[in-house]
């Protein structure tokens, strides 16, 4: 088993010079995280040899140059470059990446541009990556894709390679279902696809798990439940997977005095960020400019070290910020310095990691003011790199890192008066209480700091390939098809027990709509007419209506789930005695959710009542459909009355009649050597468990049940049923 690591960007630079390349590492982030996990003794999955990464090199290599520079990196770091060129990475990089999603993702619309060759090109690279993934992949390799530059990925390997175990994690906010939605119609829809060809998906924080699911939800139609996602043949998984540094390396990292911006007879409030408008580098200093006009006892006792780090310094928002805050910075140390004291301190540069942990070290307080962030590890680095545990962290609250960092000043970013206040707050903390802060933030990050953080992703991964591997098991294959032709041949008596929505025909906007077609009739009356055959139709349908579209067929009802039932020749019979009156009082509820929920409407029959909410607003139907439940619990605790959830539906009924009562009706008459259930929704499973186990009871939908087999769809079914028309013919 291998791991195959795909991002936009392999962790080392290239550099060109004649017709030889160099090679140089990078640090940071997922490869110094990757790292660490390959080299722990946690790792029991993976070693390096079989860790291969795919990625942009970084660098325009000449195309003469491209075969050589591949053979190397695969023969020295286990590396598969996806060469780009300048064009592909000026319109999928710095035009769909980081002009459209970078920006909408963290909630700035009004920096979002929409540029259809943007997306072409965006489409044109992830088909790249999965050219470069189809040269190596092999049946058994876990591949883990990495954020936002790859959102197709994900189903395009798919549908190539239906049984591969792939997982997605967003290194960036995933948005509100308001914010997403802005993206158009077929932008959103093809992005939500392909995320969902992963079986993991994750997350930082569970907000982004929540607004991930909603635009599913809301978008595509899918539900979830507890964190799944059920499509027609598989489930996918989504999580929340907080992102961890390496925490020994900091905390044991040797410590000295900082050579960068340090001023030794002052306070330090450190700041390090990357050049980006995300960041709140502009509400930070006019938050410490409010400070310090507040609080003038403290001029010349705080400095504020500003670390600007270089970041996409070619595009144009980059640019402008960058002159923003060197004007901020001159303005403030203009005001307020003097001859001995900048209140800024300000460098543009890239830290090496010695720099980094004696800044960190050395600060007494940070002050981290994202607008908007995935999560920060800046944050999660100062804590960590604090050996005496001394030291106080202002934390914003739109960065996922202030969902762990929870004994941090939190603060809203947007609000200078909340920073310039937390700044002062900061000062107050006594040493006592800085060291039980920081106790519990680093206890918390050494448990479950970056190996953890890969082995939570990758053994999720597994687990949910292996639940899958179980229900693909139930999958009605050919195999089973062939036994299942031979077996209805052979035997004396069969019977077919079948449900009639969602297995004979697929749901329709109102039950009315749901008509069998002209193939179904014909494939109903060849094997109803076929000798010693009996057909039964069990749905949740009133008499009146499945009776009326199978008028003349040689074939058996029960409906409203078993309590009338007809065979052939006879009438309709109640199953046992029952009463509606308490429609009386459960219609006015339905009435009163049917008004709060535009598009549900209220189906009555005899002995039932029913909402379905099929094509109102899928989230809002959740909602209402609990509320509803929990309501009529209460009104029903004590009757003999029955609430069941259905497929975009819920039915009220009486109680003690159920489809395998119904089907024992039928079972008990005779003895039957072939038997099938179809079904597709939970009232099935009540038919599955009366049934023999030598029975062919299938579940229409890739589910857990108690059903013997699987079909997908209610076209599998009606394939099934051509096939049984078949052999009749050939058998004739």
């Amino acid at each position: 088993m291998r791991l195959l690591i795909v991002s936009n960007r392999l962790p080392i630079n290239l550099e060109q010079e004649g017709e030889n390349i160099h090679i140089k590492n990078t640090v940071g982030g997922l490869a110094t995280g990757l790292n660490a996990y390959l080299n722990s003794k946690q790792n029991t999955l993976f070693n390096k040899k079989d860790c291969l990464w795919i990625g942009w090199p970084g660098s325009f290599i000449d195309e003469t140059l491209q075969k050589k520079t591949t053979e190397k990196m695969i023969k020295e770091y286990n590396y598969h470059p996806v060469f780009l060129s300048e064009e592909e990475i000026n319109h999928f990089y710095k035009g769909f990446c980081n002009q459209t999603i970078w920006p909408l993702f963290h909630y700035f619309p009004d920096r979002t541009l929409y540029e259809n060759t943007f997306w072409n090109e965006y489409k044109n690279v992830n088909n790249k990556f999965l050219a470069a993934i189809e040269s190596i992949i092999r049946e058994d390799d876990i591949i883990w894709i990495q954020d936002y530059h790859l959102f197709l990925l994900p189903n395009l390997i798919r549908q190539k390679h239906p049984l591969a175990s792939i997982g997605f994690f967003l290194h960036i906010p995933f948005p509100s279902y308001e914010i997403f939605s802005l993206l158009s119609n077929s932008w959103r829809k093809e992005i939500l696809t392909g995320l969902l060809g992963a079986d993991v998906i994750g997350f930082h924080t569970y907000d982004y798990v929540q607004n991930f699911m909603r635009c599913v939800l809301r978008i595509l139609g899918h539900e979830n439940s507890m964190n799944k996602i059920l499509l027609e043949n598989r489930l996918v998984k989504t999580d929340c997977f907080p992102m961890n540094i390496d925490f020994d390396v900091f905390f044991n990292a040797p410590t000295q005095q900082p050579t960068i911006n340090y001023i030794k007879d002052t306070i330090t409030i450190l700041s390090v960020d990357r050049l980006d408008y995300t960041k709140g580098i502009i509400q930070k200093l006019k938050g410490f400019d409010l400070f310090l006009m507040k609080h003038p006892f403290y001029k010349e006792k705080v400095t504020l070290t500003l670390i600007i780090v270089p970041s996409r310094s070619d595009i144009q928002a980059n640019i402008d910020l960058k002159v923003e805050i060197e004007k901020t910075v001159h303005r403030i140390n203009t005001e307020y310095g003097t001859p001995s004291w900048m209140p800024v301190c300000y460098s543009y540069k890239q830290l090496e990691f010695n720099e980094l942990v004696n800044l960190y070290s050395n600060s007494p307080i940070a002050l981290i003011t994202s607008l908007r962030d995935g999560m920060n590890l800046v944050a999660k680095e100062y804590i960590a790199s604090k050996k005496d545990k001394k030291g106080v962290l202002i934390l914003s609250e739109m960065a996922g890192a202030s969902n762990e960092l929870l004994e941090a000043i939190i603060i809203n970013p947007y609000n200078t008066e909340e920073i310039s206040e937390a700044i002062y707050n900061s000062l107050q903390v006594s040493e006592e209480e800085q060291i039980n802060r920081n106790t519990i933030m680093q206890d918390r990050l050494r448990r479950y700091d970056v190996t953890k953080w890969v082995d939570d992703n990758l053994n999720t991964i597994q687990l949910v390939r292996n639940e899958i591997s179980y229900l693909q098991t139930k999958v009605f294959n050919e195999e089973h098809r062939l036994l299942f032709l031979s077996n209805f041949l052979r035997a004396k008596n069969r019977i077919f027990l079948l449900d009639y929505d969602g297995t004979l025909v697929p749901f329709a906007k109102r039950p009315e709509l749901a008509k069998p077609g002209k193939d179904l009739l014909e494939n109903i009356k060849t094997i109803s007419e076929f000798p010693n055959t009996k057909i039964v139709i069990l749905t949740g349908r009133d008499r009146h209506s499945i009776e009326n579209w199978f008028k003349d067929f040689n074939i058996d009802f029960a409906a409203e789930h078993g309590i009338w039932i007809k065979e052939m020749a006879n009438t309709w019979q109640l199953m046992k005695p029952l009463g509606n009156s308490w429609k009386i009082k459960i219609r006015p509820v339905l009435e009163k959710y049917r008004e709060q929920l535009p598009g549900s409407f209220i189906e009555e029959k005899e002995y039932a009542l029913v909402w379905h909410y099929r094509i109102a607003n899928p989230e809002q139907s959740q909602k209402k459909c609990k509320e509803l439940i929990q309501e009529l619990i209460n009104i029903t605790s004590n009757s003999d009355i029955q609430i069941m959830e259905g497929i975009k539906a819920l039915e009220i009924r009486n109680a003690g009649i159920n489809k395998g009562t119904a089907a024992m009706h039928w079972l008990s008459q005779k003895e039957h050597d072939f038997i099938v259930a179809i079904g597709d929704d939970i009232t099935d499973e009540d038919l599955f468990k009366v049934v023999p186990n030598d029975s062919f009871s299938i579940k229409v939908g890739i589910k857990k049940t108690e059903a013997q087999y699987t079909l997908t769809d209610t076209s599998h079914v009606s394939s099934l049923l051509r096939d049984i028309c078949k052999t009749i013919q050939n058998k004739q």
